[in-house]
């Protein structure tokens, strides 16, 4: 056992992937969808200010007049395709989390609004239609490993017309610096985010060369031990334009937000719009 432990607290290999899909386990997928729909914070989702200020800016810089097809990639319990179809977009929302597709479903049928919500991999996605324009907001993107970005890039460059739009986010070298590594641990005796029963989580923090940081959580219950890997390479203006430009995208514009702050080297964030 205390070998077990031990291991699950080493730094693992660079992008480690959690197993199995724990965004679709019964109870953790429940929890993230409270922290989706909670309006106040930032927590799986951005607070709900922060949210109507990025759409009214996305409206203007990409208007939905001219740009009417949209693919919400990530797009999670609806939060922003339901604004997007407000604000006159034809939306397609995907997403990899069973919970957070029905539950967008759901709130469409009962606002009467006609959004397609797809139960998909993004990185596998065959919507057998092109868009004039697709999202990926929240930093989703430098979740992913080197391989799956480029995989992942391809698949939207496939999905796009000519002329089509694509903006994203990431978090920057300014939010990697300010990272700090260290180990902690948290006994929960009447269950919390991970478990419905007790627990004790160890939190593990770790920073990886070429600014990759990695967030990792190690479960122990009476029931089982397990390891949940959240990774974040984090870009900066320059690396973020190539890596587009490498993937076939026209760089518009970087900014220092997703609604529309100027870019500046402090920014903890960066968006970037890219035309196929």
């Amino acid at each position: 056992m205390l070998n077990n432990i031990i291991r699950r607290l080493e730094k693992p290999p660079l992008y480690t992937k959690t197993k199995g899909e724990f965004w679709n386990d019964e109870y953790i997928s429940k929890q993230m969808l409270e922290a989706h729909l909670n309006p106040e914070v930032d927590g799986a989702s951005r607070n709900l200010k922060f949210i109507e200020k990025s759409v009214a800016w996305i409206k203007e810089i990409v208007p939905s007049k001219d740009f009417s097809s949209l693919l919400d990639i990530g797009c999670g319990p609806g939060i922003y395709a339901e604004r997007f179809y407000q604000q006159g977009y034809q939306v397609t929302g995907i997403d990899f989390s069973r919970r957070s597709i029905d539950y967008a479903r759901q709130s469409a049928l009962k606002q009467g609004l006609d959004i397609t919500y797809l139960y998909q991999n993004y990185l596998d996605m065959v919507l057998n239609k092109n868009f004039d324009f697709a999202t990926m907001i929240y930093c989703d993107y430098g979740a992913l490993s080197t391989v799956d970005r480029k995989k992942l890039m391809s698949r939207i460059y496939q999905h796009l017309k000519p002329g089509a739009k694509f903006l994203l986010d990431v978090f920057s070298l300014e939010t990697y610096n300010a990272f700090q590594e260290m180990q902690t641990w948290e006994i929960c005796s009447h269950g919390g985010f991970w478990r419905e029963d007790e627990y004790i989580a160890l939190f593990g923090r770790y920073k990886y060369p070429n600014s990759v940081t990695l967030e990792q959580t190690t479960i122990i219950s009476n029931k089982d031990m397990s390891t949940y890997y959240v990774w974040n390479t984090c870009f900066t203006k320059e690396t973020l334009m190539n890596e587009a430009k490498e993937n076939g995208f026209k760089v518009c514009e970087v900014f220092g937000d997703i609604a529309g702050e100027p870019y500046h080297k402090d920014s903890p964030t960066l968006a970037i719009l890219l035309e196929r």
